[in-house]
């Protein structure tokens, strides 16, 4: 997808994301990219390598073993919207290499998805069950696909388990580093909100309850307990651009809130590492340009990991957090292809860990106060 899930999750980002040429490109409703051209200065990045034979793609995640990935992929069997700017996508697993690729789900259409981290299952979203709804679109949130539904299978498609069945949109999901919990986010009648579920599908729970404010692109933190994402308003949409993402952490039961950015930027779709205090984002620059930065918890001014005049976003960490591989807009079609950037020498691994830290608010802070959270609820 252009850019955004936001999403999914990254969300929106937001959501899945709209796989498509430059010469026929949207912009992203929320994050507003829009594809451009000239090459990435790669003197003044890490290294980073282009995935082969591989087709255009969008937010793939790491399995642990750090070598298969997941993602929605370009594909002409999906059910197509009947505008030919939009490729259509489906789940598939793929190697770093390019040496092995194996779709996942055959029929509708397909956004977000993940590893479970014993790497036995993994859970997607689609809407192979409700293609008589209207197809909406994965990139504007007034219109995402109602019949957006999460499912689990094995790593080859098969034994499908269906663990939504509301005819909302459910996407953007994730798995606790424990295995033990799913988040997401569900749109009902418009409204974002932050979900999770036990890993059988069970024990549906709200976590954010909020208004004008849209949460989404949620993950737990290496604790399991606190879960980072991003949210933007809904006053804001259409009338600022790009829209404004604040980060936020709160906890699974609905309590403890954080405000972890304070200002009026896009901060889109903050993936976390292992280390328990960094995450990646997109942020545009420069007009539309969207470049990649790693932020932290902790206070420190963000670190910029990409230079390239054009998009990179939808990135993730590998579980050991060495390396982060993100989509750019590249070829001669001018299409969105993974690339894999090697982060080793930053040292964000689990070997790190020292917590979740508290985030020191700066003097010149834009500080949230209508984010508001009620009904919390309960721990299990």
């Amino acid at each position: 997808m252009n850019a955004v899930h936001l999403a999914c999750r990254t969300a929106i980002v937001f959501a899945p994301f709209l796989l498509m040429a430059s010469a026929m490109a949207q912009t992203d409703a929320v994050s507003g990219a829009s594809p451009a051209a000239p090459a990435a200065d790669r003197s003044r990045e890490l290294p980073v390598v282009r995935i082969p034979d591989i087709p255009p793609a969008a937010e793939a995640y790491y399995a642990p073993d750090g070598l298969h990935l997941i993602a929605q992929v370009r594909d002409p069997d999906a059910q197509q919207s009947g505008d030919k700017r939009i490729g259509s996508a489906l789940t598939y697993i793929f190697t770093e290499d390019g040496k092995t690729i194996r779709r996942i789900n055959h029929r509708g259409q397909d956004a977000c998805s993940f590893f479970f981290p014993d790497q036995k299952r993994v859970i997607w979203t689609s809407t192979r069950d409700n293609m008589d709804m209207p197809l909406g679109s994965w990139s504007d949130p007034r219109n995402y696909p109602p019949g957006a539904e999460l499912y689990t299978s094995d790593l080859y498609g098969n034994d499908v388990v269906r663990l939504t069945r509301n005819q909302w949109y459910d996407a953007e999901v994730t798995v606790s580093p424990n295995g033990k919990w799913i988040v997401w986010t569900r749109q009902i009648d418009g409204h974002a909100s932050l979900w999770r579920m036990r890993a059988d599908g069970s024990d549906e729970q709200q976590v954010t309850f909020t208004d004008d404010w849209q949460p989404g692109a949620p993950f737990y933190l290496a604790d399991n307990d606190t879960i980072i994402f991003q949210a933007w308003r809904e006053s804001d949409y259409g009338k600022v651009e790009p829209t404004p993402m604040t980060v936020f952490t709160i906890k699974a039961d609905g309590t403890g809130l954080e405000q972890r950015t304070f200002d009026r930027d896009m901060t889109w779709g903050p993936g976390p590492a292992a280390d328990g205090r960094h995450y990646i984002f997109t942020r545009i620059i420069d007009r539309n340009n969207h470049e990649l930065f790693l932020g932290d918890l902790g206070g420190d001014a963000p670190l910029r990991l990409t230079y390239n005049p054009g998009f990179d976003g939808m990135k993730s960490f590998s579980k050991d957090s060495s390396k982060m591989v993100f989509v750019r807009l590249a070829g001669e079609d001018r299409a969105l292809y993974s690339h894999v950037m090697d982060l080793s020498s930053l040292k964000l691994g689990p070997e790190n860990y020292r917590g979740i830290p508290k985030t020191p608010v700066p003097a010149n802070a834009v500080l949230v106060t209508d984010f508001t959270v009620a009904r919390p609820i309960a721990a299990p």
